[in-house]
């Protein structure tokens, strides 16, 4: 009888609901703004901590956002809840990396050792750790993109793009940043460096 679908149970509408297109829009703008109070705090925060090499990282951080939402236009990368949750969690791999690197360079100025050499040895020190999270994250997000539905695809390509223009503004941006401090007066005073 389940077979050839003649139970003789009556059926009842309980409920109905329709969703309309402005429930996405909605959802959309919400995760928008949550994204960016997210990189709100996450910028107070650096700056709190780090002071100067603090305020360096979130103009990083917003050259990052600019590169990586322009590679977005360009491919073009349709902004999904997941594709935007992909953005949001490479921001967070950006902070961690220049986290790394900070943190690296305060060991070295607390050991005495000039600015200079800091910044570099940071560097150095960090990039093994900032390379091992990337590539693993990076073959994560490939296996997501090559056999899962639609709808994780944009949350795996928004992540790879992400992940590359992280290692750059990381190694790239924030490093140039530092180093047209290495040259002034200002990187002798510590409570801008907070070592």
């Amino acid at each position: 009888r389940l077979n050839s679908g003649a139970l003789p149970v009556p059926i009842t509408l309980v409920s109905q609901q329709s969703v309309g297109a402005s429930l996405g829009h909605d959802s959309l703008a919400k995760s928008l703004v949550a994204g960016l109070v997210g990189f709100i705090l996450v910028a107070i925060f650096m700056i709190l901590l780090y002071r100067m090499a603090g305020v360096l990282a979130v103009l990083a951080l917003l050259i990052y956002s600019a590169i990586t939402l322009s590679i977005f236009k360009l491919i073009p990368v349709t902004l999904t809840l997941a594709g935007i949750a992909g953005f949001i969690l490479s921001v967070g791999m950006a902070v961690d990396a220049n986290i790394l690197i900070f943190e690296r360079m305060k060991e070295e100025l607390r050991r005495g050792n000039n600015f200079s050499f800091s910044l570099e040895e940071g560097f150095r020190r960090a990039w093994t750790s900032i390379r091992d999270s990337n590539v693993s994250s990076l073959i994560t997000a490939f296996v997501l993109y090559w056999f899962v539905a639609s709808i994780v695809k944009g949350f795996a390509l928004t992540l790879i793009i992400g992940i590359f223009v992280s290692m750059f503004s990381a190694i790239t941006i924030t490093r140039t940043f530092l180093m047209a401090f290495s040259g002034t007066r200002m990187k002798d005073v510590k409570v801008l460096w907070k070592h």
